[in-house]
């Protein structure tokens, strides 16, 4: 079966309109000239790009805009109602849902308890993404998990049944779709926010880094040549089972129990750490924040002198397995992020990059996150949003 032959008008009609679409997506709206001397076409054929576009729906008048006495231009802007797309988080404890236009805005949110049952599993993520009201299905989900999809199996590893009841079933992907009634991809959490910080954050521009997520949970992105990096089973980045000195491993503690990087610098590590050190504090990142601040005191009581050397002891433990990565991957920038890096803020961002530049020869650069809100589902909505564009956009291409 053959396909379009290159030059053919269908397939360069197709290609303009892919090129004006995206301009209106990045620029906003945009008049008939302006989009003509962007994709450099003649009026005539952006006239007829603009009508082939507006009959598809996917761009639509936005008033006039006047320019020298007596000329006015229509505007056109991209039809944000044309397609929607949308991004669920799930973590232990509940189900958060995001949608968005064509455009990018986000039309709604909602946020339900997690299964705590096999059964309860598709009806919950319907009820999430129902109560986030979609004007319409949205063409694509993405999920993220604390866990990671093994691309050679379908299934889900690196979390236990009881931590996520009815998510390791065989062809995970194709009875989520299934049971939601839309395309739905699953993608580990962690690697969702190494994506929101590339598109809006700390890493944006960059190619090639490394992001550290330590929280309750310790967890790695590595994103080479622009690409999340997965690995043969989807499991590249999950350092926080990485064998650490002076840590228990998986021989004593169990696959899945706490073990390696994890018992060093989860976050019950951190507040036992820190509360040895005399610090306060009701859960660990009140507690981090509290010897972020003795840290910062220029003249500190003997108090804050203890609460800051926990906090330096806390840095240390974290450039360790920050070092054992640096030392594989050699990346250019290493964004820190998650409850106990964002609680101790730039005082320990100091620390670590101080701690790590001592223990290695390459001397990558660490800087905080500065994606704001729930980076998981903002990097889920880029990834939907990515694919459903594609999608849309290539609409009017002609077919094999």
């Amino acid at each position: 079966m053959s396909g379009p032959v290159p030059g053919t008008p269908s397939l360069l009609r197709a290609i303009n309109d892919r090129a004006a679409l995206r301009a209106l997506l990045e620029r906003g709206p945009l008049t008939r000239l302006e989009i003509g001397t962007l994709t450099g076409l003649s009026k005539p054929t952006a006239s007829q790009l603009l009508s082939r576009l507006q009959e598809a729906g996917l761009v639509v008048p936005d008033g006039i805009r006047e320019g020298l006495p007596g000329r006015t231009a229509e505007v056109y802007r991209l039809n944000p109602e044309a397609a929607y797309a949308a991004a669920l988080d799930v973590t232990f404890t509940r189900v958060e849902a995001r949608v968005a236009d064509l455009t990018g805005t986000v039309v709604g949110e909602y946020s339900v308890p997690a299964p705590s049952a096999p059964g309860e599993l598709p009806g919950r993520l319907r009820a999430a993404l129902a109560g986030a009201r979609p004007p319409e299905p949205p063409r694509r989900v993405v999920i993220g998990v604390q866990a990671a999809l093994d691309p050679s199996t379908g299934r889900l590893g690196y979390a236990t049944a009881e931590e996520m009841p009815g998510w390791h079933v065989d062809d995970l992907e194709a009875t989520l779709s299934a049971g939601l009634g839309v395309p739905v991809s699953v993608e580990n959490n962690v690697n969702l926010v190494a994506v929101a910080e590339q598109a809006h954050g700390a890493a944006r521009g960059t190619p090639d880094f490394v992001l550290l997520w330590a929280d309750q949970g310790i967890g790695s992105a590595i994103v080479l040549g622009g690409r999340i990096h997965r690995g043969a089973t989807g499991g590249a980045g999950e350092v926080g089972y990485m064998p650490a000195p002076g840590a228990p491993t998986a021989r004593e503690a169990g696959q899945y129990g706490d073990h390696g990087y994890q018992a060093l610098t989860g976050g019950a590590a951190v507040l036992r750490l820190l509360r040895a050190h005399g610090v306060e504090g009701a859960d660990f990142c009140e507690a981090v924040a509290n010897a972020a601040r003795a840290a910062a005191v220029r003249a500190p009581s003997p108090a804050e002198e203890r609460a800051a050397a926990g906090l330096r002891e806390v840095a240390a433990r974290l450039s360790v397995g920050l070092a054992a990565i640096t030392s594989v991957v050699d990346p250019g920038l290493i964004v820190v992020t998650g409850g106990v890096v964002l609680a101790g803020g730039e005082p320990l961002r100091t620390l670590i990059e101080r701690e790590l530049h001592a223990l290695t020869i390459p001397r990558p650069r660490v800087r905080l996150s500065a994606v704001e809100g729930n980076p998981v589902l903002a990097g889920g909505l880029d990834l939907a949003l990515k694919t459903v564009r594609d999608e849309v956009f290539g609409a009017t291409l002609p077919r094999s």
